[in-house]
């Protein structure tokens, strides 16, 4: 078994897969957060996934993390992670010495790391990221009221095509792989998951599910306007928990933004730590939820089946008895920890050095989390529910 620095030598994406895992659970579930360019992340996670055998059966994604469930959805399994590949050297660009050239040694550490990241954010600010957004003439501004063009500083059809050209919608529509993507109407303000179970989708339901304002533009899907879903929620959990017919599950949820982190002791730290609360904190509270309503429901189901007869018949323990199915859960969590030297524009700096870095944190935090028998096996407490975190239960 490798340790962690001969991990860190060690470059992935190997494309090598085991045969399909036989797990005691009867659904394995991919759960991908929204956070723009760190969305790398999740590209590593599976892959290694992938190396150890376990193939998701249901892919649901928020924002960045509906776009990479999209290639996974929409590609045979042994193409999954080259597409990703695909799709997030499209994205990033080399950097303005070129990826080759490595700026730290050049100029000690951190502080050149965060001077390159910069420039690479500001680089997207101004140019855009190819096959993803450009940027919109500022006459589109002032286009007359009801413009779509007016309402946004980007133009997104470059996602449209570049969808289109990685994702088989065909296969999603198929029943190889479930998918979920979710967005905000933005009429109503409310939440919607598009569903492959429910929806034909389209590339306007993923590219939709990533619409954040006012970068990017509302999404029209059948005459209603839809923003990014994380506006809401930055996480798919309570979709899938809340699913019908419930099933025993493991489930990776994968997060871009850490709720925990250190006081900001200067202005330039306040807005990167404020992001980080905004956009975990919805997370946490679907966890912590999650947690309560598997407690309950397995509490309600041993309850009920200490009825007498003549109470179990009635109506009432009927209905009860329906929301109370004892199902197990795992609930994986796997959380990308940023350098500080990232700063507040890490959701927007598509750099190729920073891809990779992401891509493989989340390859090496994947493999440090299946070194863990527990993580594969059915939980063994009353409530039926077990949760990991490799930062706080396992890092060897």
């Amino acid at each position: 078994m490798l340790d962690d620095v001969q991990l860190e030598k060690h470059r992935p994406l190997r494309l090598t897969q085991r045969p399909m895992r036989r797990l005691p659970f009867e659904c394995i579930a991919l759960l991908l957060q929204g956070g723009g360019a760190l969305g790398a992340y999740q590209g590593g996670v599976y892959e290694a996934l992938v190396e150890a055998g376990l193939h998701p059966d249901w892919t649901a994604g928020i924002s960045i993390g509906a776009i990479n469930a999209a290639i996974i959805a929409g590609n045979p399994p042994h193409e999954r992670v080259a597409k990703l590949r695909q799709f997030w050297e499209l994205v990033t660009s080399p950097g303005p010495l070129g990826y080759d050239t490595d700026l730290t040694a050049l100029l000690k550490g951190d502080a050149a790391r965060a001077m390159l990241n910069r420039w690479s954010a500001g680089q997207a600010l101004s140019m855009g990221a190819s096959g993803f957004f450009e940027p919109r003439p500022m006459i589109s501004w002032l286009w007359p009221h009801g413009s779509i063009e007016a309402t946004s500083y980007y133009d997104t059809r470059p996602l449209r095509t570049t969808l289109e050209r990685l994702v088989d919608f065909d296969r999603i529509n198929g029943d190889d792989m479930r998918l979920s993507v979710g967005a905000v109407n933005v009429h109503t303000g409310n939440f919607v998951n598009f569903d492959s179970t429910t929806h034909r989708i389209r590339p306007e339901h993923v590219m939709a599910s990533g619409a954040l304002p006012p970068g990017f533009p509302a999404i029209e899907i059948d005459g209603e306007h839809y923003w990014d879903g994380g506006l809401i929620s930055n996480t798919p959990l309570r979709w899938v928990v809340e699913n019908q017919p419930e099933r025993d599950t493991l489930a990776f949820q994968v997060d871009l933004w850490s709720s925990s982190g250190e006081l900001p002791r200067n202005m330039a730290q306040v807005p990167t730590r404020l992001k980080e609360i905004q956009y975990s904190s919805r997370t946490r509270a679907e966890s912590d939820r999650f947690r309560e309503i598997q407690v309950l429901r397995n509490a309600l189901s041993r309850l009920i089946e200490k009825l007498p007869e003549e109470l179990a018949a009635s109506s009432e323990v009927e209905i009860l008895r329906a929301a109370s199915q004892p199902k197990t859960w795992n609930l994986i969590q796997l959380i990308y920890r940023s350098k500080e030297y990232e700063g507040d524009s890490k959701d927007y700096e598509f750099s190729r050095r920073s891809m990779e870095d992401h891509w493989r944190a989340g390859y090496y935090d994947t493999v440090r989390t299946l070194r863990h028998p527990q993580v594969l096996e059915r939980p063994r407490s009353l409530d039926g529910v077990f949760m990991f975190d490799v930062a706080e239960h396992g890092r060897e």
